[in-house]
């Protein structure tokens, strides 16, 4: 039975890691909230989504340096010994039981939706340096679940860039968002631990997610609800 479990978890770590990789968080994408009043999440579960990546990282890194561990519980009291965090060995024993929406960390809505209404993208010119907005509405006849927004960004260099927000359960309504691109090297990118993206003259695809759960995930109560594309043009 523990064998089984570990391997599910390996499996769903795996699965996890390998799309998160696809896409470099860029500190250059700011979400600006629009919603005010929103602040629909329970503790535990912005706490479970916060440390989720540095926990799979840990636990990847043991299941090489040690192979797999005979219990859930033993896995997790190593996380908590390498990472001195009680939270991350916390957070490893939901992961064993589950995800954190089917340990009900958090808010689950299997029957939501979210529909794109409007969707603008401005300047669609300008030189390095500039910063573009993308403004966007979206209705919701049944509520959304907690999920992801995704901002992902087709560079001429062919370096993924892009950014994944958190969203909180919404009630069904009218919501509008605002996301802040600024084209400009980001100053705490180190070239040589990491890629940077340099933002070389030329067309920049834009590709928006609005989803339940994880974007692109297979996994439990994970669902694209919407999907909008737009581009902007750096000059020289």
């Amino acid at each position: 039975m523990y064998k089984t479990l570990i391997f599910t978890l390996i499996v769903i770590i795996g699965m996890t890691s390998a799309s998160k990789v696809l896409n470099i968080q860029s500190h250059n994408i700011q979400h600006k909230q629009l919603n005010f009043g929103e602040n629909n999440l329970p503790i535990l579960c912005k706490e479970c989504l916060n440390v989720a990546n540095e926990s799979i990282n840990v636990l990847l890194q043991l299941i090489l340096d040690t192979g797999i561990l005979s219990s859930c519980q033993k896995l997790c009291r190593a996380v908590a010994n390498k990472t001195g965090s009680l939270t991350l060995g916390l957070i490893c024993d939901v992961a064993c039981a589950a995800y954190c929406e089917m340990a009900k960390l958090c808010p689950i809505n299997d029957h939501g939706d979210a529909k794109i209404t409007q969707f603008s993208l401005l300047p669609t010119t300008g030189r390095k340096g500039t910063t573009f907005t993308i403004d966007f509405t979206y209705v919701s006849i049944n509520g959304t679940g907690t999920g992801e927004l995704n901002i992902d960004i087709s560079c001429p260099d062919r370096m993924p860039a892009g950014a994944t927000f958190l969203t909180e359960i919404k009630k069904p309504g009218t919501y509008t968002e605002k996301i802040d691109i600024k084209a400009q090297l980001d100053p705490r990118c180190d070239p040589f631990k990491e890629p940077c993206e340099e933002w070389f003259p030329g067309i920049y695809n834009v590709t928006v997610r609005l989803c339940n759960g994880e974007c692109g995930s297979k996994h439990p109560h994970s669902a694209i609800y919407d999907t909008a594309k737009t581009s902007f043009v750096l000059t020289k």
